[in-house]
């Protein structure tokens, strides 16, 4: 008797194709004509698809016409930008001394290109950049390389007395203090750069001071005025860049008319305390600016009575700040110092490594003070002639 499959064995018997069967049906021969295309690229993909303008509302402004923080591809370091190794003694002095006294400078903190030739400056013609309030700061701007923190340390309540021993010692003719953000702080630490400055007035009675502020945002005008009338020859505050790119450049809470507004009012803090000071800003070029741009923040800084304007070109500290837009030649920089000499400042330094306090001993005491010395001296001596000869005689 022949035993028969179950039923069951039957149906999976069914179900399971031959090996032949199998084969012809996973052959699928396409026509030559109907082979398909090869793929494209990942990238050319996405330079297909969506743009940044897909998902933007209202109105797009042209591409001409947008903030360009830098190109795609990072331009070559001219050789004009190309600087040696600072060295000296007078360099390497500085450096200890402050290394003693825990002191900080925006030299080293925003690795200036230039710090070999401010600080070995000769006698009484060096010049140091002085850093209060620590090395943190509590904004993020996209040019600087100075820490940030949202909560810096306290106040160095020796750091005034400090750093005006510091200074008496160096023997330097022009002191710059500059500072990081504090607006953490009541008064955006205006009372502690104001005593600063007093302390050293008080130990190097010749030396010119010049402030380098904050825009002291929400902390209101007397903060200012306490900075300006204590004592200080130059207020400076930089507006950094045009207004068009300032929200892409300087921290989200830095506005280009609030600079302008501590730059006026350290005017009339610093004439309400019966002081003569000068205002100061500076300005980058490279990062996006437009031409008829750099001409309307001149004309804003002359409407504010800035003294002094410097131009320096924009440098990329590291690869996690905005790139550098184009190196500016030297002719253009020679043509924005004819256009602001024309415009009335009172001194002008520009170039591609000129920094906000670039050798501002030599530029002020031989552009600035030497000029006002001689009209004093001048004025002098017109009154001097017109007394009677028995009284000039006395005199």
């Amino acid at each position: 008797m022949v035993k028969l499959p179950s039923a069951s064995r039957i149906r999976s018997l069914a179900t399971v194709p031959s090996t032949a069967t199998r084969a012809f049906a996973t052959v699928n021969p396409t026509p030559p004509a109907a082979q398909p295309t090869k793929s494209k690229p990942r990238f050319e993909k996405l330079d297909d698809g969506l743009t940044f303008d897909d998902f933007l509302s209202g109105d797009v402004p042209p591409e001409n016409e947008r903030v360009v923080l830098g190109n795609t591809k990072q331009p070559r370091l001219p050789s004009f930008l190309k600087h040696p190794i600072p060295t000296g003694a007078s360099y390497s002095g500085i450096k200890k001394e402050l290394r003693g006294l825990g002191l900080h400078t925006v030299c080293e903190e925003a690795k200036c290109p230039n710090i070999g030739e401010c600080w070995g400056g000769g006698k009484g013609n060096a010049t140091a950049t002085i850093m209060l309030m620590g090395d943190q700061c509590t904004r993020g701007c996209r040019f600087c390389s100075v820490k940030t923190s949202r909560a810096p340390p306290p106040l160095d309540v020796h750091e005034p007395e400090n750093t005006a021993e510091a200074i008496s010692r160096w023997g330097l003719g022009y002191i710059v203090l500059t500072s990081v953000d504090r607006d953490d702080l009541v008064d955006g630490g205006a009372a502690h750069i104001a005593s600063t400055i007093s302390k050293i007035k008080q130990k190097a009675p010749n030396i010119l001071v010049e402030a380098l502020t904050p825009d002291f945002a929400t902390k209101g005008v007397n903060v200012i005025h306490t900075v300006a009338s204590s004592g200080l020859d130059v207020f400076a505050h930089n507006v950094e860049t045009v207004e068009r790119c300032t929200p892409f450049v300087r921290d989200r809470r830095a506005g280009f008319s609030q600079s302008l507004k501590v730059l006026e009012e350290a005017k009339k803090g610093a004439k309400a305390a019966g002081r003569e000071i000068l205002t100061k800003s500076s300005i980058m070029l490279g990062v996006g600016e437009m031409e008829e741009e750099i001409h309307e923040t001149l004309r804003r800084l002359r409407a504010s009575d800035v003294d002094v304007v410097t131009f320096g070109q924009y440098m990329r500290p590291t690869k996690r700040h905005m790139k550098v837009d184009r190196y500016v030649e030297p002719e253009e920089f020679a043509k924005w110092k004819n256009v602001a000499e024309g415009m009335g400042f009172l001194y002008v330094a520009s170039g591609p490594l000129v920094r906000s306090s670039y050798k501002a001993g030599e530029f002020f005491i031989e552009n600035v003070l030497k000029k006002r010395r001689a009209a004093a001296a001048e004025h002098a001596a017109s009154q001097l002639s017109t007394q009677p000869p028995e009284i000039a005689a006395k005199v």
